[in-house]
């Protein structure tokens, strides 16, 4: 009888070993279940990606997304089914102490986010609309969200702020902005902002060059929008070229960490150019196969 016992105990505690150790496999644990799909680490799109069939149409070419707001509608299994990380944002300045609770909240519940993206477009009035010197202020507000995750755990990457080329008086320029953020920044707090990484939009001819001007900071970039407005792209096929030549280069240039193309789909028609989606559900354009078809 003793031996009976003794056997159905080392059976419940093999049981229970086997159970800890499939429950301890995770999203980003190197042994999941999952097949790994092969893709671009860099490649990402600019959209509020919520419907399954729009997932399944683009997890073979997209890795990221983000939807400029600090958590997503899309099924919770978004990162096992599809392979595509959610990264969440604090669009704006001055955030209220509700958008940071639930933003910090969220980030602890996915355990595969890694980044929080900030501050769209500061110099644009109808973006964020952040002057250098309330942009300082921010970014002490986005520094202790990332200090408040550090305690419980999480090594949270800060990337931002978003800069285009905007509509504020004097700070047109990203890069003149740039510089007098950091300067009062310095002059405010005593010593340099926590930046990550860059991000930085483009929508016209000359990635290359604008991508050389922000050299200067050291730092890597996100590109977290991208396409072509510029009025001689008037049909798909035009888009198309610009889309190889802008994705070849961030794919082949060191300091371009991530990029996203800007839009999934919106208002039709397209009068730009850029959807990767038609109107139906997971059907993508002539755009959309090749984004997710472009080497890496």
């Amino acid at each position: 009888m003793r031996l009976l016992k003794t056997a159905i105990v080392l059976l419940i505690v093999l049981n229970f070993v086997i159970q800890c150790s499939k429950d301890e496999k995770s999203p980003t644990n190197p042994d999941n279940n999952f097949d790994k799909i092969e893709k671009s680490p860099k490649r990402g799109i600019s959209y509020n990606l919520t419907n399954a069939e729009d997932f399944e149409a683009l997890k073979n070419g997209v890795t990221w997304w983000y939807n400029w707001y600090y958590q997503t509608e899309a099924t919770e299994k978004y990162f096992e089914d599809y392979q595509m990380e959610f990264i969440p944002m604090v669009w704006g300045g001055n955030p209220s102490n509700e958008e940071i609770t639930l933003t910090k909240s969220f980030i602890l519940q996915h355990d595969e986010i890694e980044y929080l993206l900030v501050m769209n477009e500061p110099n644009l009035i109808d973006q964020a609309n952040r002057t250098p010197q309330q942009a300082a202020d921010d970014w002490i507000i986005y520094e202790r969200i990332i200090s408040d995750l550090a305690e419980h755990g999480r090594e949270i990457k800060l990337v931002g702020p978003a800069m285009n080329w905007g509509t504020m008086t004097n700070y047109s320029n990203p890069v003149v902005w740039m510089d007098a953020f950091l300067n009062a920044y310095q002059i405010k707090y005593g010593r340099e902002p926590l930046i990550d990484y860059l991000a930085f939009h483009w929508y016209d001819y000359g990635l290359k060059s604008q991508l050389n001007s922000l050299q200067k900071y050291g730092k890597q970039i996100w590109i977290t929008e991208m396409a072509n407005w510029n009025a001689q792209i008037n049909s798909y096929a035009k888009q198309s070229d610009q889309m190889r030549q802008m994705v070849a280069l961030c794919e082949n240039r060191d300091d371009v960490f991530r990029y996203a193309w800007f839009i999934g789909r919106g208002e039709f028609p397209d009068n730009n150019y850029t959807y990767l989606f038609e109107e139906e559900p997971g059907v993508l354009t002539s755009l959309g196969e090749l984004y997710i078809s472009l080497p890496y």
